[in-house]
């Protein structure tokens, strides 16, 4: 079986050791790779690292913030997650709106909402090859303070269990990608949950896999850290659709069980210019 931090660190180790040094927007600099793939079997746990602390409600609110399809930044302020503050500071809007970011594109995708259609389909055909998200809409991407990092998901049924799929474009390793692994995790979870499956394999495909240059020191510091038993979640409620309408858990319907990882490690986020 396949545990995600085993992966995870062997890809931090490699992009540490072996990364081509690389330019980037924030002007800070990067060690990157291109090309990886990183996998979970969900029976050894929720995958949530351990080697340091990662947030849960913080990943918790951003997946019910998408996949209700808000884009403002009052939900994730009520919820204790600033982290886009900085994006939209920088974009120069003054709505309090971060544009047609995810949740927009997954409910809302030209008229579409993809969610509820994927939901539908899941349901009455379980072993479709169409079960697909996309967030990567060209037509809105300039309207965004931040094109779609984690673009588009996957999923794959047998009728029994559940597979995700995970397309990413681009991976800050070391910030970004332990709240992507979590996000997913839960959206996995939800779903199989909704349509009365077994979560099964967790997938995500990475294009560029980064370490910032001011996160070097803080790398090995958790590459020397021992890996812990992986915690529990455990949902009240799924994703799914109900007389003609899409149910959705809240933050209460969502507890995380035995999670003693390892102390946070500080690291500054690198933003656009």
């Amino acid at each position: 079986m396949i545990n995600i931090e085993e992966e995870y660190l062997g890809l931090l180790s490699g992009v540490l050791h072996g990364g081509y040094d690389k330019p980037d927007r924030t002007g800070t600099g990067t060690k990157s790779v291109f090309g990886r793939m990183i996998r979970h079997d969900m029976a050894l746990g929720f995958p949530l690292l351990t080697t340091k602390k990662i947030y849960f409600k913080n990943a918790l609110a951003e997946t019910l913030w998408i996949i209700n399809g808000y884009v403002d930044l009052d939900y994730l302020h009520a919820n204790g997650v600033r982290y886009w503050d900085a994006d939209y500071e920088r974009s120069g809007r003054t709505d309090g709106t971060l544009g047609p970011v995810y949740g927009h594109q997954w409910r809302n995708f030209n008229g579409v909402d993809q969610l509820r259609a994927v939901v539908r389909e899941l349901k009455e055909n379980p072993t479709s090859r169409r079960l697909m998200v996309s967030a990567w809409n060209p037509v809105d991407i300039p309207d965004m303070v931040l094109p779609p990092c984690h673009h588009s998901f996957q999923l794959y049924s047998d009728g029994v269990y559940l597979d995700l799929m995970l397309q990413q474009r681009s991976a800050d390793l070391f910030l970004g990608l332990p709240y992507d692994i979590a996000m997913y995790g839960l959206l996995l979870e939800m779903l199989a949950k909704g349509a009365s499956l077994k979560p099964r394999r967790l997938t995500i495909s990475l294009g560029d896999c980064h370490i910032y240059n001011n996160h070097l020191d803080q790398v090995k510091e958790q590459l020397s850290r021992d890996i812990k038993k992986l915690p529990k979640v455990k949902l009240g409620c799924g994703i799914f659709e109900r007389d003609d309408k899409l149910i959705l858990p809240k933050i209460d319907d969502v507890m995380l069980f035995d999670y003693n990882p390892h102390k946070p490690i500080k690291a500054e986020l690198s933003v656009g210019i």
